[in-house]
């Protein structure tokens, strides 16, 4: 069991969370994640790690709710619980000096982009955040991408904060201008890292994308989230998330996440229809494993106290 300690609304259907998981806490770095499930039967699915803080023993995660089971999580608050998360997975972000590295990224993806911003900031490159969003409601964390690199830049396709136009529109322009840019990491819809790989990669500047694939156990046993990169298959989980944009494949990466929509959706509507139903039970299901866990350990206390008292006649 895992408590929530804080959790708040971000941007328009987007959720900061952070959780007590002292281990992950002290081992995560930046471009990792984590799986977390909800309930015994409930579905794995991957999060962004956004922060995290070993003295307290706790992670920031963030999440959008997009399907059923982040719909479910954004309705929890402090105080409640998650049953299991695994982490953190994947291997952490190439950190190097490059020079001028462009981050890119696409609103919720923005909280996986900022600790590499930040190791890439202390690295001495000089960093440029390119943030875009659909509306100004889902613009999120101004001030901790501006504090991450030297130039920020925020985009919404409406207009409606910050300049309008896409992400790849605003990169463009950097390079038609003649500024040089050694690295580029791009974190979003994979619509648009493809958009961005399309920019870069004829002109031979390094790009490394995160790949948001269909996940399942973390290990790369399931072969969930395999990726083509070239004509060589790969994991997202155990060999990403990040991967060298000139090689991935994203025609089949879309595919492969468009596999299950129509079930998604019928399940996130079925969510809506009786959302607060499926919150009482949830909580009800933790309480119950919260009370078990209790009695488990009670019984271990006793039996370490049986265990010494005979240990001690034996002596």
């Amino acid at each position: 069991m895992y408590r929530i300690v804080e959790a708040r609304d971000v941007g328009l259907r987007i959720r900061q969370i952070t959780i007590e998981a002292p281990r992950i806490a002290r081992k995560q770095r930046p471009g990792q994640f984590v799986i977390l499930r909800l309930r015994e039967q409930g579905e794995r699915i991957p999060l962004t790690i956004k922060s995290s803080d070993p003295a307290a023993g706790t992670v920031t995660l963030v999440v959008q709710a997009v399907g059923k089971t982040t719909s479910l999580l954004s309705c929890l608050e402090a105080g409640d619980a998650v049953l299991d998360i695994v982490g953190p997975l994947g291997h952490p972000s190439e950190i190097a000096k490059y020079g001028t590295a462009v981050i890119v990224a696409g609103s919720v993806g923005t909280a996986m982009a900022l600790p590499t911003a930040r190791a890439l900031k202390d690295a001495d490159n000089h960093v440029i955040f390119i943030e875009g969003a659909r509306t100004k409601e889902m613009v999120v964390f101004e001030e901790e991408v501006r504090a991450a690199s030297h130039e920020a830049y925020i985009l919404t396709d409406d207009g409606s904060y910050g300049k309008q136009g896409l992400v790849t529109k605003k990169l463009g322009e950097l390079l038609d201008t003649g500024r040089k840019i050694d690295f580029v990491l791009a974190v979003g819809p994979v619509a648009m890292m493809r958009a961005v790989a399309q920019i870069t990669n004829p002109l031979g500047i390094k790009t490394m994308v995160s790949l948001n694939s269909i996940m399942v156990d973390g290990t790369g046993m399931c072969g969930g989230c395999r990726v083509l990169l070239g004509k060589e298959s790969k994991f997202a989980c155990v060999d990403g998330p990040e991967f060298d944009a000139s090689l991935v494949n994203f025609e089949v990466l879309m595919q492969r996440n468009a596999m299950y929509r129509d079930k998604e959706c019928a399940s996130l509507r079925y969510f809506e229809e009786h959302k607060a139903e499926e919150v009482a039970e949830l909580r009800a299901e933790l309480a119950a494993k919260q009370r078990e866990l209790v009695r488990l350990r009670k019984e271990l206390g006793e039996l370490r106290e049986i265990t010494g008292e005979i240990e001690a006649r034996d002596v």
